[in-house]
C-alpha cells in the first residue's frame, strides 16, 4: 500500500536556529515556526489561530539555516511529518511531532519580519479575506492582445496563443 507524507508550511521563526553536530559530524538545526491562520466567524469577527511547528533540518542546509536565519524571519518549509513516541523515566508515554525539512526557502528580507513587523508580511489567508462591505473587483480593461478578430499590421506575424 502506497502512502504520502508531505508537508508545506510558510511561517516566521519563533527563535534563532539551534545548530548542533552528531558524533559522525553531520549538522542538525532545530527551530520552530509560527503559522498563522485567520478567518471570519459567523458573526463576521476576524479570528486568528497560531500553530507552532517544530522543524529539524540536516546537513549543509542546516548550516545555512543557522548562518542566515534569525527569529522573525519568514521561511517556506517543505518536508515530511515525523511522529515519535518514547517513555519517560516516570513511565509516562510522550509523543514528539516535528517536520523533517527537505528544503527551507528564505523569504522576505534578512532582518525583516520580526514580530513587530508582521504587517509587512501578511499571511496568504489574511490577504484573501475581503472586507465585509467589499464588492467584487472589476475585470481589467481589454488590451489589443485580447481582441480575437484584430488582424496584425504589416510586417507583424500572427502568432496564436
Amino acid at each position: 500500500m502506497a502512502g504520502l507524507n508531505r508537508v508545506i508550511l510558510i511561517g516566521n521563526l519563533t527563535d534563532d536556529p539551534d545548530l548542533r553536530y552528531t558524533q559522525a559530524g553531520t549538522a542538525r538545526a532545530r527551530f520552530a515556526i509560527a503559522v498563522n491562520r485567520r478567518w471570519r466567524d459567523r458573526e463576521g469577527n476576524l479570528q486568528e489561530e497560531t500553530t507552532f511547528v517544530p522543524i529539524v533540518v540536516w546537513g549543509a542546509q542546516a548550516e545555512n539555516c543557522a548562518q542566515y536565519l534569525a527569529k522573525g524571519r519568514l521561511v517556506a518549509v517543505e518536508g515530511r511529518l515525523r511522529i515519535d513516541s518514547f517513555e519517560t523515566e516516570e513511565g509516562e508515554r510522550r509523543k514528539v511531532v516535528e517536520v523533517v525539512a527537505d528544503t527551507v526557502q528564505f523569504l522576505g528580507a534578512p532582518g525583516a519580519g520580526t514580530r513587530g513587523d508582521e504587517e509587512a508580511y501578511p499571511s496568504a489567508s489574511e490577504s484573501s479575506i475581503p472586507p465585509a462591505d467589499a464588492a467584487a473587483p472589476a475585470p481589467p480593461p481589454p488590451t489589443s492582445r485580447s481582441r480575437p478578430h484584430e488582424t496584425p499590421s504589416e510586417g507583424e506575424e500572427e502568432v496564436p496563443f
